[in-house]
C-alpha cells in the first residue's frame, strides 16, 4: 500500500508548510527546497504531480497490505539525488540525517519523538520505479509552475527559444576489440562459475581458474604490443592477436560444447543458461572482429562494431571539438527558452542535429507561441529553415557552408548578430545541467538512462525556479528595510 501523501499534525511532528529556508545563504540545495517546498504548497500544482505518480505507480496495484514509502518522499530523494550530482549511498544519508530534507520530505519530528528512518535498499528500490515518461509529465508540471506562478509570464507573450545538443556519457570504459573480446570471456566464466557453485556434480571444470588467468594475460599481451612502438611491432601485434584468438576459441568451443549439459531445475538455472547464451554469442563476434581486423587487415564496418557488451545503445560520437575530440553516450538536444528553463528535450538516436528539427518544431509550436529560435549551425537544413520561418518570426540558423550574397546580407544583419550571440547562453545551461550530474550517467541500462536524463532535467528547472523564488524574497526583505529606515 503506498499513499501519496497527507500530513496530520500530530504532537512532535513537523509540517513541510514549515521547512525553514535561509535567505543568507546560497546554493544549489536551497533553491531546490524552496521551489519544491512553493509546490508542495501550491494545491493545483501539487495536485497535478501527485495524480500522475499515482498513475504510474499505484496502477494495478492492491491498496492493502504493508505500507511503501510515501508518494513525495520518493519526488524529493529523486530529486536532491540530480540536484547535488550524488550516489544512493549519500543519499541514504542525507534521508536519514538532514534536517531541511527530512523537513520538506515530511518525516522531521521534534527531539525525543520517534524518528522515521529508511533503509539504502528502501530508497533505491523505490526511487528507480520513476519513468521517463512519468518525469516528463512531471517537468511539464514544473514549467507551468515556474512560468505561471514565479516567472510571471503572460499566456499571450511569446517565447523566445535556443536549442543545442550535448553528449551524456553512458559508464563504459573505452572500447577496443580485444577489450571487449575480454569482457565476454569474462562474464561467460563468471556465468560458469554460478552455475558451479549450485551445482557441484558437473565436471570438466576443474581448472576454470586457469582459463580466466591466460585469456586475461592473452588480452595484455595483445594491448601492450599495439601500444608500443619500435621494430618489428606488426609481427608482434599479429604474433600476440594469434595466441589470443586460439585460447579465445578453444575457450569458445568448450563453453558451447558443454551449454547442453548445464542443468536447468528452476528459474535461476533458466536465467544463468540464457545469459551464458547471450556472452557466448558476442564471444563468437568479437573473436571474428580481432581477427579479421589484425590478422586479416580488414576495416570493419562501423555499424558492425559495438561500444559496450553490458550498455549496448551506447554510441561513438564525434562533435568536432579538440577536447574531448571521442565521447562515448547518447546526444541529448535541450531546448531552452528566455527564462533559462528547459522546455523540451529529447535523447538522439543515431541522429544528427539537422534530423530533429521538425519533430522538435512539431511539439513545440502545438505549446507555445514562439516570437524567435535560435540554433547553431549543425541544425541547418534548407527545409528545416523554411518550415521554420512559415511559423516563428526570426529564425537564427547559419548556414553550414557558403553562404549566397542573400544569405550572407541576412546574417550579417544587426537583429540576426543580436539574436545569435543571445544563443550563446544556453552554453551556460549546458554546463549548469553536466553540474547537475548530466555530464556523465552512473546508472546501468537504457531505460535507467533516459530515466536519469529527465531527472537531471526536473532537478535543473526546479534550482531555476527556486533561485528565482528566493531573489524575490530577498528583494521583498531588501525593500521592507528600505521602508522600515525611511520611517
Amino acid at each position: 500500500m503506498r499513499n501519496r501523501f497527507e500530513q496530520q499534525f500530530s504532537i512532535g511532528h513537523r509540517l513541510i508548510e514549515d521547512t525553514p529556508i535561509n535567505l543568507k545563504r546560497t546554493g544549489k540545495l536551497e533553491e531546490l527546497i524552496a521551489a519544491m517546498k512553493a509546490i508542495y504548497c501550491h494545491p493545483e500544482y501539487n495536485s497535478k504531480i501527485f495524480n500522475i505518480l499515482e498513475e504510474h505507480l499505484k496502477k494495478g496495484k492492491k491498496q492493502t497490505g504493508r505500507k511503501g514509502m510515501d508518494l513525495w518522499c520518493i519526488f524529493v530523494l529523486g530529486q536532491v539525488r540530480l540536484c547535488l550530482n550524488t550516489s544512493y549511498e549519500w543519499i541514504h544519508n542525507l534521508a536519514n540525517n538532514h534536517l531541511s530534507i527530512r523537513w520538506l520530505m515530511g518525516i522531521e519530528t521534534e527531539y525525543g519523538f520517534k524518528r522515521v528512518e529508511f533503509s539504502y535498499q528502501n530508497i533505491y528500490d523505490n526511487v528507480t520505479l520513476l519513468t521517463d515518461d512519468m518525469v516528463k509529465q512531471i517537468n511539464a508540471v514544473i514549467l507551468e509552475f515556474g512560468h505561471g506562478e514565479v516567472f510571471k509570464k503572460k499566456e499571450t507573450a511569446a517565447s523566445r527559444l535556443k536549442t543545442d545538443s550535448f553528449v551524456v556519457e553512458s559508464n563504459v570504459h573505452f572500447p577496443t576489440d580485444y577489450n571487449l573480446l575480454w569482457d565476454c570471456a569474462r562474464k561467460c566464466i563468471d556465468v560458469v562459475y554460478k552455475i558451479l557453485d549450485k551445482h557441484d556434480s558437473i565436471e570438466g571444470w576443474r581448472k576454470v581458474k586457469n582459463w580466466k588467468t591466460g585469456l586475461k594475460g592473452l588480452m595484455r599481451e595483445l594491448g601492450k604490443a599495439s601500444s608500443s612502438g619500435g621494430k618489428g611491432k606488426e609481427q608482434r601485434v599479429k604474433g600476440a592477436a594469434a595466441r589470443y584468438i586460439s585460447k579465445s576459441r578453444a575457450f569458445y568451443s568448450k563453453v558451447k560444447k558443454a551449454l547442453p549439459s548445464f542443468p536447468i531445475i528452476d528459474e535461476c538455472d533458466l536465467s544463468l543458461v540464457i545469459s551464458l547464451e547471450y556472452f557466448l554469442q558476442l564471444l563468437q563476434k568479437h573473436i571474428d572482429l580481432v581477427d579479421r581486423r589484425i590478422t586479416k587487415g580488414e576495416t570493419i564496418p562501423h555499424e558492425e562494431k559495438m561500444f559496450s557488451i553490458f550498455e549496448t545503445y551506447t554510441e561513438w560520437i564525434k562533435k568536432g571539438k579538440a577536447r574531448p575530440n571521442i565521447e562515448l553516450g547518447k546526444k541529448l538536444a535541450i531546448t531552452t527558452d528566455q527564462y533559462n528553463l528547459i522546455v523540451d528535450y529529447q535523447i538522439m538516436d543515431h541522429q544528427q542535429d539537422r534530423d530533429i528539427v521538425i519533430a522538435l518544431a512539431d511539439r513545440l509550436l502545438s505549446i507555445y507561441k514562439i516570437r524567435s529560435w535560435s540554433f547553431d549551425k549543425g541544425y541547418w537544413g534548407k527545409d528545416n529553415k523554411q518550415l521554420l520561418q512559415t511559423e516563428v518570426p526570426e529564425v537564427i540558423m547559419p548556414k553550414l557552408g557558403k553562404r549566397n550574397k542573400e544569405e550572407e546580407q541576412e546574417e550579417t544583419s544587426r537583429p540576426f548578430k543580436r539574436l545569435k550571440n543571445k544563443h550563446s547562453a544556453i552554453e551556460s545551461n549546458i554546463n549548469e545541467l553536466e553540474y547537475r550530474g548530466l555530464d556523465r550517467c552512473p546508472d546501468k541500462g537504457e531505460k535507467n538512462f533516459a530515466r536519469y536524463i529527465g531527472m537531471g532535467v526536473c532537478a535543473y528547472n526546479l534550482k531555476k525556479i527556486g533561485a528565482k523564488i528566493l531573489k524575490d524574497k530577498r528583494e521583498e526583505l531588501r525593500q521592507q528595510e528600505d521602508q522600515r529606515r525611511a520611517a
